[in-house]
């Protein structure tokens, strides 16, 4: 049940651990946003007319409607709505320092919007993402995020994955799993909360929270992506490899190409499985696959053991040394 894990997170101390977890999907806030605005005045009236125009071209020429946007923004700047929607083309763009700039102020004119630092929480993280050093920065507004509204659950996400990088592993189990809580089908979460788990030594937790989470995945999207390869990992882990591959084969299904930051080994996992289920064709194709975008690119030495083991795999399938 999952009383029993998160009573379990809950308990837990802080143990040190090494790998960086990934965020998957983001809320959308809706329209329904304050807007902050003094007496009418000429620049009030052209900063809503540029913001319009942006409107109309923001999804086919970005660019373009940034700068109106930014425009719109410096005729206005207490005019929180425009602000976010500028906030929401940097954030597509990735341009994470961007968000960050432009939500300093709006968090100030609106103290009380827990979207806004949210966002302003999740641009740091991104952001510390390559500067490892800043992890801390996006701790102050995600909690306060949580302060204002304690139902929201991204807030929660992001701030487990910051403690996490902050090695509080005991915060990032209890906020993932009130992520989990507040929202029951927010897939990455389980994926992350069974990942530490089990490289706490917590196994019965572990794979109690990924049976939970391949159980939400409805949609068969991207987003069942982790849950689906860490139950498989867990199967594995306990010799059951049919099982084990049926989840490999799910977590594949859910990435489509594979071809972002991290979801690459499930080549070689799925191809694993198939060599030990006697699916010779199969695991070489995926093996090979493994072999040509991991073990022959920039991450060769980042999984330098899953290379020597795809090598010493095709061995045995077809008898002869990886091309």
């Amino acid at each position: 049940m999952r009383t029993s894990w998160i009573s379990a997170a809950a308990a837990l101390g802080a143990v040190a651990v090494t790998s960086s977890p990934r965020r998957a999907f983001r809320r959308v806030v809706g329209p329904g946003l304050l807007l902050l605005a003094g007496a009418c005045s000429r620049n009030n009236i052209e900063a809503v007319n540029l913001a319009n125009e942006a409107d109309k071209i923001r999804e086919s020429n970005p660019d373009e409607a940034i700068s109106k946007y930014e425009q719109a923004r410096q005729l206005d700047p207490s005019n929180v709505r425009i602000a976010w929607k500028l906030v929401r083309v940097y954030k597509k763009k990735e341009q994470w320092d961007k968000v960050n700039e432009v939500l300093g102020p709006v968090t100030k004119l609106a103290p009380d919007h827990a979207d806004f630092f949210e966002m302003k929480g999740y641009a740091l993280e991104q952001m510390a993402e390559k500067s490892p050093g800043t992890w801390s920065e996006a701790k102050e507004p995600l909690e306060q995020a949580i302060k204002l509204d304690p139902n929201y659950a991204d807030p929660h996400f992001d701030l487990a994955t910051v403690l996490y990088h902050l090695d509080d592993e005991h915060g990032a189990l209890e906020h993932w799993s009130k992520a989990i809580e507040l929202k029951p089908d927010m897939l990455p979460a389980y994926g992350y909360l069974g990942d530490l788990y089990s490289r706490l030594g917590f196994w019965d937790q572990a794979e109690q929270v990924a049976k939970e989470g391949v159980s939400m995945d409805t949609k068969a999207d991207k987003s069942g992506f982790n849950v689906h390869e860490l139950y498989g990992y867990l199967l594995e882990h306990k010799g059951d490899w049919t099982a084990a591959t049926r989840e490999y084969e799910a977590a594949k299904k859910a990435c489509g190409a594979c071809n972002e930051k991290g979801e690459q080994l499930i080549f070689f996992n799925l191809g694993n499985a198939y060599w030990h289920t006697g699916r010779k064709s199969e695991a070489s194709s995926n093996i090979l696959s493994f072999q040509k975008t991991i073990c022959k690119g920039g991450a060769a030495q980042r999984y330098d053991i899953e290379c020597t083991q795809a090598s010493e795999i095709l061995k045995n399938v077809s008898g002869t040394q990886a091309p």
